[in-house]
């Protein structure tokens, strides 16, 4: 197995390779002056990011990882640079088979009890895994997904280095904090290792296929728990194309139109009615079987939107698409997006620019995802950091879009968007669970109304005894004065009315048991002049307002 300090060696010597000697020698000064130079590639003739998308996918399985993660952040990375992260292939060499059987035998001490065939010839390989095709007793053909020996230990020292890459770049450079150049790395390690957990990855399948069950034409293959575990996962074979092979598809007598809605509306309901999406839709990871059924592969990566997040992010799409500012700044605020109230005016000016730009040529097909990009682009110009989720759902719109598109030309997410968003909106207003909120959320507002009595007292007490210090200062005093005579004028004008109401609340309760009519008016009156002293405390604090606090 490799040691920390030899990858250290390997990582530096791949960067060397590639032209990155002047930041070897910068992070990890004297370490280019102790290792002899490789030979060369011709890398001058590519650009800076091809270089590191090359770098990165000779590096290994951490790091081509990390690549296809951070691919998502565009609000923090270039456009270029994105786009070729975007590149990186995870096809590496299999391996042979005796070197995963003991993986096999792990979770099939008997295999040849479990199998009837075991095709050694993996029909996929992956950096982190390899799958195998094979035959249960029962007949059933099962893929068997075989995790790399060794690949933890790997990824756990690739994980140390990035971790202290991270810091050392963070103190090196200061400007780059505003980046969390360590958050991301601490993001991508959870990431890496909830991929490694194939338990994790049929669970996920399990509750996709569970959410998927009553949408026609959409499947998630079966998991096989008895031959499963942590380091390998049993689960159906499914036989099919990849849904971005059109001219397959056409051959199979499909008709790609249809497959882009289906493709559509199943991502439409995982994100936006179940809060549970598959959360890596590359070609590769959607395949097409002969009747027209598209099966999702891969479930490493989800993305999970609690109730209230779902609603912004519906929020946020409506505002995109009836070019609202304000509404885009408000779902981004309540999304985790913080802005700096000084970039505030500028963002939104820009915003609104990709925003009019969007409306001005959707009707010449104007790509959504352009006015996505654009948002994201906005927010990279101000260093604007977005929660992870967030970027994963939008990296998942445009991915969809792009299938959307490869399968039918004519695709206009705008025009599809729009019926779907307003039925779900429509849903949740009116759904019980969303009436029954509205209900406790009123019941809290009148326990808050009922405590206020309590609190002024609290308040007034903590006055009287000293117990609440102001600082002013002396030219200012007598508007203090003022204002403090004014407010406490409202303080009394409020008492007055509340115990007023409460004291006529409790006569009718009881007027009808113990006491005379009159009193029962006397009760009346008082809720009667609670009324006009209300109104006339209100339009006294409004004629306050407009005279500027005078």
């Amino acid at each position: 197995m490799v040691t920390r300090f030899q990858r250290y060696g390997q990582i530096a010597d791949v960067l060397i390779k590639y032209g990155f000697g002047i930041l070897v020698e910068e992070v990890f000064p004297g370490s280019e002056r102790l290792r002899a130079f490789k030979k060369r590639q011709k890398v001058e003739e590519r650009s800076v990011y091809e270089r590191i998308r090359l770098a990165i996918e000779e590096l290994g399985p951490t790091f081509i990882k990390f690549g296809q993660i951070t691919s998502t952040r565009r609000e923090l990375l270039p456009p270029e640079l994105i786009e070729e992260l975007q590149k990186l292939q995870d096809q590496v060499a299999p391996l042979p088979y005796s070197d995963v059987l003991p993986v096999i035998r792990e979770y099939c001490p008997n295999f040849g009890e479990c199998f009837d065939l075991i095709e050694e010839e993996p029909c996929a390989a992956a950096s982190l895994s390899q799958v195998h095709r094979a035959v249960l007793k029962d007949g059933s053909v099962v893929a068997l997904k075989v995790q790399r020996p060794g690949i933890v230990d790997l990824i756990e020292i690739d994980l140390l280095i990035l971790r202290s890459l991270a810091d050392r770049v963070e103190m090196m450079y200061p400007d780059l904090r505003v980046y969390n150049p360590s958050g991301i790395v601490d993001e991508f390690a959870l990431q890496i290792r909830r991929e490694l957990d194939f338990v994790q990855d049929g669970k996920n399948a399990e509750r996709l296929g569970r959410n998927m069950r009553d949408v026609h034409g959409v499947r998630v293959p079966k998991i096989y728990w008895n031959y499963s575990g942590t380091r390998m996962l049993t689960m159906e074979y499914v036989e099919g194309v990849r849904i971005d092979d059109v001219d397959a598809l056409r051959k199979m007598g499909l008709l790609p139109g249809e497959l882009a809605e289906r493709g559509f509306y199943a991502y439409i309901k995982q994100i936006f009615i179940d809060g549970f999406f598959h959360g890596d839709p590359h070609p590769g990871n959607l395949l097409v079987t002969d009747r027209g059924s598209i099966v999702f592969l891969d479930f490493g990566i989800v993305g999970l939107l609690r109730p209230e997040k779902k609603r912004r992010f519906i929020d946020l799409l409506l505002a995109i698409v009836e070019t609202d500012v304000d509404r885009v700044i408000d779902a981004f605020k309540h999304l985790g997006v913080s802005i700096k109230p000084e970039d505030l005016e500028n963002v939104k000016d820009e915003i609104y620019l990709v925003l009019v730009d969007y409306r001005d040529m959707q009707i010449q097909q104007f790509d959504f995802g352009m006015a996505l990009m654009g948002l994201t682009d906005t927010l990279r110009r101000y260093r604007i950091r977005v929660p992870p989720t967030l970027m994963l759902m939008l990296k998942v719109i445009v991915m969809v879009m792009d299938v959307g598109t490869a399968l039918d030309p004519t695709f206009n997410f705008d025009r599809k968007i729009r019926p779907y968003i307003t039925e779900i909106v429509v849903q949740e207003r009116f759904s019980p669970k969303r009436v029954l909120g509205a209900g406790h959320a009123i019941a809290e507002a009148v326990d808050s109304l009922v405590a206020l009595p309590r609190s002024i007292a609290d308040t007034l007490q903590n006055v009287s005894e000293g117990s609440i210090t102001l600082e002013v200062e002396k030219s200012n005093l007598a508007q203090i004065v003022d204002t403090l005579d004014h407010v406490t004028d409202k303080v009394l004008i409020g008492l007055i009315v509340a115990a007023i109401v409460v004291g006529s609340s409790l006569i009718l309760r009881v007027s009808d048991v113990v006491l005379p009519d009159y009193i029962t008016w006397l009760a009346i009156m008082g809720y009667a002049v609670a009324v006009v002293v209300g109104f006339y405390a209100i339009y006294h604090a409004i004629g306050y307002r407009s005279d500027g606090g005078r």
